[in-house]
């Protein structure tokens, strides 16, 4: 199920920028550093201290950890039900009516995150190339001060099944012909030659390496499509393949998955945990080089 676009550039938000159709959230959040011998691996803290301090005219502020995750699960940013999200973007006056731009400061990932779980609940979103980051950079006009927010709206999903999966489905592709997984984090996790803030360093067996970092420029905005599909194609990652996704929190994977939707791959999933769950669990196999 590929989408026409899911990016939209600085100079397009621009020209939209004030227009009551429009409905546009910073998404940013931070992963702080924690104690040595803490059992979680960071500290998910929302960026609407940023937010206050700058953020593009009109926009709305989301806390991914607060109100869009499974706040009873031992991992981060884990997918909640479909009625938790329904509350939480009707809170926040998403209308999938309107033009919905998601944007996130530092990195992509937070905004591309929002886009695959609107995409699983049936809603195209768009994101902003180079996040406010690259808007910032272009002297674009900046607001400051706590959201307004937008008037509040009866969000109904549609969910779209297959977007989310779990261990025991990882599990049971390891080793398929039919599958390709693919792990965006950095190689010297892939290879587990650092030690991991998830546990156990190394990767889900024969998994490939695109990490999400060599997939953004130094403005922040994503590879061009050909590069992209260059570097997937490399290892494997054709259309003919079921394709999974994942990272440290399922959060940076969104950024691949970004990219493969617009490439036209339509087979394609996030395992949610990801290293969070599967480096912490020793009844999971692990491989390193």
């Amino acid at each position: 199920m590929s989408q026409p676009t899911a990016l939209i550039t600085t100079e397009q938000l621009a020209t939209i920028l004030g227009d009551p159709n429009l409905r546009l959230y910073d998404c940013t959040t931070y992963n702080e550093p924690v104690p040595p011998g803490s059992d979680v691996p960071y500290r998910a803290v929302p960026g609407d201290k940023t937010f206050a301090s700058g953020h593009i005219p009109g926009a709305d502020f989301l806390d991914l950890q607060g109100e869009f995750s499974d706040t009873s699960s031992q991992q981060f940013f884990m997918m909640p039900g479909v009625a938790q999200l329904e509350a939480a973007f009707g809170r926040h006056g998403l209308d999938a009516g309107k033009t919905i731009v998601l944007y996130s400061i530092g990195t992509m990932m937070w905004s591309t995150r929002f886009w695959w779980m609107l995409r699983s609940l049936g809603v195209d979103a768009l994101v902003l190339d180079g996040g406010f980051d690259k808007w910032k950079e272009q002297g674009r006009p900046i607001e400051t001060g706590a959201p307004k927010g937008y008037p509040a709206t009866t969000f109904k999903a549609t969910p779209r099944t297959g977007f989310f999966v779990d261990k025991t489905t990882m599990l049971s592709r390891i080793g398929d012909p039919a599958t390709v997984i693919v792990n965006a984090l950095g190689p010297q996790f892939h290879r587990g030659l650092e030690p991991s803030r998830y546990g156990r360093p190394g990767r889900v067996p024969g998994s490939v390496n695109v990490p999400a970092a060599t997939l953004a420029n130094a403005d922040k905005t994503l590879a061009t499509l050909a590069d992209a599909e260059a570097k997937f194609a490399a290892l494997g990652v054709t259309r003919d393949k079921n394709v999974i996704l994942y990272c440290g929190g399922g959060i940076s994977a969104t950024i691949d998955l970004l990219l493969l939707t617009q490439l036209g791959y339509d087979k394609l999933a996030l395992y949610d945990a990801s290293m969070g769950e599967w480096a912490r669990d020793p009844a999971l196999p692990i491989e390193t080089d």
